[in-house]
């Protein structure tokens, strides 16, 4: 499965060993060695690839660039990243609002210039 190969190689990259990896998201003795054959839930591939620094879809084979968008710290358009929006609690904005405050900040960036100014 391109997911187990996928997750074995990052976790090579990390120095981290599959036993690590799985008791870091959290799933049962060994699951991740399971998935070389079937298909890991939704939740437990999410767990998984939080603790590596990575998207779901970049571990099912849907891209084939790990990076989280919007995490490279690369900056994006006026200079916002999505480290900029995090929640001032330390909790992160749920996907389906993301889109929302990035609008309302490009707005509020368009309508106040000298705001990034430092």
């Amino acid at each position: 499965m391109i997911a187990f190969e996928r997750i074995k190689e990052l976790a090579k990259q990390k120095k981290l060993s599959l036993i690590e990896v799985n008791d870091k998201a959290g799933l049962g003795t060994r699951s991740i060695y399971h998935w070389n054959k079937t298909q890991p839930s939704n939740k437990n591939l999410a767990a998984v690839a939080k603790v590596l620094g990575t998207t779901t879809d970049y571990l099912n084979g849907l891209t084939d660039d790990p990076d989280i968008p919007g995490k490279s710290g690369k900056p994006e358009k006026h200079g916002l990243t999505w480290q900029d929006l995090d929640m001032p609690y330390g909790g992160e904005i749920p996907d389906e609002l993301k889109g929302m405050y990035r609008a309302l900040a490009e707005q509020y960036v368009k309508d106040h210039p000298d705001s990034l100014k430092k």
